[in-house]
């Protein structure tokens, strides 16, 4: 029979006709099997890490085409992008802007990628299986979604909490007596090879009022080597002076005397700022008063401050998994008379808790021997807060850095600070206590704290082999300190020099120390 008696001289020719694909869709591949529930779950497991993979094996080639060719570019883009930028170093990232910009894109990925497996999902026709093939590929689907969105969510997060932080602890509205402005950003120092910060421990507990800065230390940092000296000043150094330009130089013009006889002392310097606005010219002007003062008793320029609070410190150091200190002797620690516990001497592992008590306690120690302790926590915090520790604790670091700071440090700085605290991290970190025998803090010799200071500094700016056959000290008055002589230092400072008759407390801190990797044991 012939087609025009309208009968198909060919067996099975209607079935052939109807399984022959529509006008504009491309055929299925000739020799596929029919998937199965583990095809489907692998081909749209593939599509994760390869997009347009599924929708090839699905037979709509055109479709897989574009996505593979879209992603190979993006690749590509990503790159040469790797390539022709330093990734080694990241602290451009603390930028508000750029922060929020890696938001947004972990947050496109986070969607594109979940769109990419719920379409290749689709493409494969997971309704063509069984009911339990459907329920079985749609829980492992949904399983691989959430698993593929994850790392951007938690990028995102990781990111959101440090914009957080940043936002919390750096003002930013410009400090009007220290406005900065990066005027160039391959030198945001402006030129200075030396930055000093004023870093404050505060105890302000809820049963005190204002605050009480115990912990007060001067970490002067070069700018291009990283290599810090640490000044250490006692809390109860007395009768400060302050320069000129501060308003409480007219009031207190032959030093800081404000509870005489024995009052005066550097750590209610703050505090009295802060009660007296009237004085200052403004309200809350503690932390202005305090860096005048101590800047003029090291003859340095007080850059930024930081107040740390103690309790705040305590949760950092929990943050990122405790520090690793070398106790000299057993410290007891908890209350005045040490019942809560005690830190045994040798090599320990502290929890927050007892890093803030190690730097703390005075329970058969004295004021002097707490300086050192809280300087080595200081170096060792500096030390042990890797990057990788900072990125593997990052939430809880963020979330205790919020509780933990005051500072004038501004916004625009941050990413540069970011920059220097790397070098720090593996600079020369040498510390100099004021400290008895060399240092009384009731007859403060004032010339010879500054020579002291200066010659640190000096030390420090050597080279690594200068500075280890110099051997800068962390101790001060070490031999060749330069010291004025009595008539000297009566003429410029206007107090009596010389030395009391007794120490005002126990001094228990050895001398000779030449840096905190050996004072610490860091």
């Amino acid at each position: 029979m012939s087609k025009r008696d309208g009968v198909d001289p060919v067996p099975g020719g209607a079935k052939r006709r109807a399984s022959r694909p529509r006008k504009g869709s491309s055929p299925a591949p000739r020799f596929a099997k029919p998937l199965t529930t583990a095809s489907i779950i692998g081909w749209t497991a593939l599509s994760a890490l390869v997009p347009g993979a599924a929708h090839l094996r699905a037979g709509r080639r055109r479709t897989g085409l574009v996505m593979v060719g879209v992603y190979a570019v993006l690749l590509l883009a990503a790159l040469a992008f790797g390539l022709t930028r330093d990734l080694s170093n990241l602290t451009g990232l603390a930028q508000d802007g750029a922060m929020l910009t890696v938001i947004v894109i972990a947050a496109a990925c986070a969607l594109a990628w979940f769109a990419v497996i719920a379409v290749s999902y689709v493409a494969l026709g997971p309704n063509k299986l069984n009911q339990q093939g459907q329920v079985v590929t749609g829980i492992v689907v949904g399983v691989l979604c959430v698993a593929v969105m994850s790392p951007f969510a938690l990028t995102a997060n990781y990111v959101l909490a440090g914009r957080e932080a940043v936002n919390a602890i750096f003002p930013s509205h410009p400090d009007p007596e220290n406005p900065v402005q990066i005027k160039n950003p391959e030198d945001p120092w402006d030129g200075k090879t030396r930055v000093n910060f004023l870093l404050v421990g505060g105890d302000a507990a809820g049963n005190r009022i204002g605050v009480r800065t115990d912990s007060m230390t001067v970490a002067s940092v070069d700018t291009r080597t990283g290599n810090t000296v640490l000044f250490s000043l006692p809390r109860n150094l007395q009768h400060v002076r302050f320069p000129p330009s501060s308003p409480l130089h007219k009031h207190f013009p032959n030093g800081y005397m404000a509870e005489l006889p024995n009052g005066g002392l550097l750590n209610e310097v703050w505090q009295y700022a802060n009660d007296n606005p009237q004085l200052m010219g403004g309200k809350n002007r503690g932390p202005r008063a305090l860096m005048d003062a101590i800047g003029y008793t090291l003859n340095l320029k007080i850059d930024y401050y930081a107040l740390i609070n103690m309790y705040g410190f305590a949760a950092l150091v929990d943050a990122i998994g405790g520090l690793k200190i070398r106790v000299e002797e057993d410290v007891k620690w908890g209350g005045h008379f040490g019942t809560a516990g005690t830190i045994k001497a040798g090599y320990r592992k502290l929890s927050g808790e007892q890093a803030l008590w190690y730097g703390r306690s005075r329970v058969n120690s004295d004021d002097f021997s707490r300086m050192g302790r809280q300087r080595c926590v200081i170096g060792a915090f500096a030390q042990q807060a890797t990057p990788g520790v900072i990125l593997t604790n990052f939430t809880k670091i963020a979330g205790a850095a919020k509780r933990l700071a005051q500072t004038n440090i501004p916004r625009p700085l941050v990413a540069p600070l970011a920059d220097l605290a790397l070098k720090v991290k593996d600079a020369k970190i040498t510390s100099l206590q004021f400290v008895p025998p060399d240092f009384y803090s009731g007859r403060p010799d004032w010339v010879k704290i500054r020579a002291a200071t200066r010659k640190a500094i000096a030390d420090s700016d050597r080279s690594a082999h200068q500075a280890q056959t110099a051997g800068v000290t962390a101790s001060p008055g070490s031999p060749g300190t330069p010291t004025a002589s009595p008539s000297r230092t009566q003429a410029q400072t206007g107090t009596q020099a010389g030395t009391p008759t007794e120490t005002p407390t126990r001094n228990s801190q050895k001398s000779g120390a030449k840096s905190l990797a050996e004072l610490c044991g860091l």
